[in-house]
């Protein structure tokens, strides 16, 4: 009978503390339900600003290269009109140098054809060759 006597307050112990350890449980369950609901809004929120960043950049991204882009086409167009012009004034400088050294080739031409021309008149004419010869 002592046996029966001391198993009843051991039972009753032993439920208390089951009960106990069922409340502390349960309630150990609902704080972690608040906290993992409170780690998907935060994680959410994250998301959320993450994409609005990466948004925000590629928009800035999209617009620095259209900017880039332009500033090269203007830089281009730039380029050629100057390397136009460049051939356009080489070609004159060409041109005038054409003409120049053609005018030269022309003047010396005429200044030999006169001096031959001079000389050709200040040659002695060789007299008949049959007057001057003895006949034999």
């Amino acid at each position: 009978m002592k046996t029966r006597w001391l198993s009843a307050p051991m039972a009753v112990a032993l439920a208390v503390t089951l009960v106990a350890c069922g409340q502390q449980s349960q309630q150990a369950v609902e704080k972690a339900q608040d906290s993992a609901a409170k780690a998907a809004d935060s994680a959410a929120t994250a998301a959320k600003d993450a994409a609005n960043a990466a948004s925000a950049a590629a928009k800035d991204a999209s617009a620095a290269a259209a900017d880039a882009a332009k500033n090269a086409g203007d830089a281009t167009k730039d380029a050629a009109g100057k390397a136009a012009d460049a051939t356009k004034e080489a070609a004159d400088k060409a041109a005038d140098a054409t003409k120049e050294t053609a005018d030269k080739a022309a003047a010396a031409a005429k200044e030999t054809a006169d001096k031959a021309a001079g000389a050709a008149k200040e040659a002695p004419m060789p007299a008949d060759a049959s007057k001057e010869a003895p006949k034999q």
